[in-house]
């Protein structure tokens, strides 16, 4: 079928082997097919716990360096992104029966944070974030980030020995201590100092589950108004205007319906996690402008946990809106019953790395509702109730028709 033959295109199987059956109750097809105009996968979804064992138990096939393919489609200005370096290493890994999860490998222990010194937009990226901002997205209800779990890889077996890309096999070596090692070959910075190595050669890593393809379900990537300045002394107007707001309430998508309120729930989702890095956003075409937004790349989230950055919190505090449904979430998350850092410990002991986070880092996440929750209150203060909380509560639900489909 054609769908079966895209498929073999996409996952490069060239050789004539007889095909393996594409199984309908396949985790990673039943995640897909649960995408909706509400979220990623639906409340309580089966599925998803499905996927996550599948993701951290399946036997790894190919491996393969991952593309941008927003970059290859020319889908966003690429200008605006920092170009890959050695020190952001990922891995596309498939599995079999057709799943397919991007690899993040360990850069930084979990106890220790990012230096001060350094810009958000070198930073490390760090598989421990990949996973927590997962927990911490599906405890608020937002279900915008792809599953995501932790996996101790043997990178000589799953990656050296199951991958066709001569690159890939030619930047392995071994290491001093005798650890098997690897880095990436990209544009700049790209150098054995910047290797991940196992121990010696079993690698902690964070896998997530790829989206459906962009043949089948295409997304836009559109940058964030609140972009940052990716240079070491320029701001942007936001950052010096106050009402800057005014602004973007003025331009199509932010004048009407539901995107600045979606912008402001990733905000609200970033300050918690300490992302600054939230240059562009994507969106399934299917569901058009009031569809919600993806939360992707959240691996420089979970950095500084001695630090909150209060400007990333700049939408809300600028524009002064808020979805009602969030916020009831996040007043429920802030009563001592139902704490949010206690939410989060017990939520991340699933995953097979646990700890994910440090102690230091979950109570960061009380600190910042309560921050949260004050900007809310000046706002509601300053403008009113009414004006502020924007009434969601009513939304239906999405008929089936708003799926996205796999089929062509």
């Amino acid at each position: 079928s054609r769908r079966h033959k895209l498929y073999r295109e996409e996952l490069n199987l060239t050789s004539m082997a007889a095909p393996l059956p594409l199984r309908p109750e396949a985790s990673w097809l039943q995640f897909h097919l649960g995408i909706s105009r509400d979220g990623l996968y639906p409340r309580s979804s089966p599925t998803i716990n499905r996927l996550l064992h599948d993701m951290r138990h399946f036997t790894i096939i190919s491996a393969d360096y991952s593309q941008d393919e927003k970059a290859l489609l020319g889908a966003c200005d690429c200008s605006q992104i920092v170009k890959p370096s050695g020190v952001h290493l990922k891995l596309a890994l498939r599995f079999q029966d057709f799943g397919k999860a991007m690899f993040k490998p360990m850069r930084q222990k979990r106890e220790e944070e990012t230096p001060e010194d350094f810009f958000y937009f070198i930073d490390f990226q760090r598989h421990n974030a990949e996973i927590a901002a997962f927990h911490l997205d599906r405890i608020l209800d937002f279900r915008r980030v792809p599953p995501t779990v932790g996996r101790l890889i043997n990178v000589t077996k799953e990656i050296l020995e199951v991958t066709k890309n001569e690159i890939l096999q030619s930047v392995f070596f071994v290491s001093p201590a005798r650890n098997i090692c690897f880095f990436a070959k990209c544009p700049y910075m790209c150098k054995t100092e910047y290797a991940v190595c196992g121990n010696p050669y079993l690698l902690e890593g964070s896998l997530s589950a790829f989206l459906p393809s962009l043949n089948l379900a295409p997304r836009l990537s559109i940058p964030n108004p609140w972009i940052r300045s990716y240079s070491f002394d320029g701001k942007e107007e936001w950052e010096v205007n106050p009402l800057y707001c005014d602004t973007v309430r003025e331009i199509y998508p932010y004048s009407n319906g539901n995107r600045l309120l979606n912008i402001v729930d990733m905000a609200i989702f970033d300050f918690l996690i300490g992302n600054m890095d939230r240059h562009h956003y994507e969106m399934f075409t299917k569901f058009g402008d009031d569809g919600f937004l993806l939360h992707l790349d959240n691996a420089r989230g979970f950095g500084r946990h001695s630090h909150d950055e209060t400007s990333i919190l700049a939408p809300l505090s600028q524009c002064c809106i808020i979805k009602r449904t969030t916020l009831l979430r996040l007043q429920l998350l802030a009563e001592p019953d139902y704490r949010l850092s206690d939410v989060m410990r017990e939520s991340l002991l699933q995953d097979h790395l646990a700890p994910i986070l440090t102690e230091p880092h979950l109570l960061a996440l009380d600190r910042r509702l309560q921050l949260i929750l004050k900007a809310v209150r000046k706002c509601i203060d300053t403008y009113g109730e009414a004006k502020v909380v924007a009434n969601d509560t009513t939304q239906p639900e999405a008929p089936a028709s708003d799926r996205v489909k796999l089929t062509t």
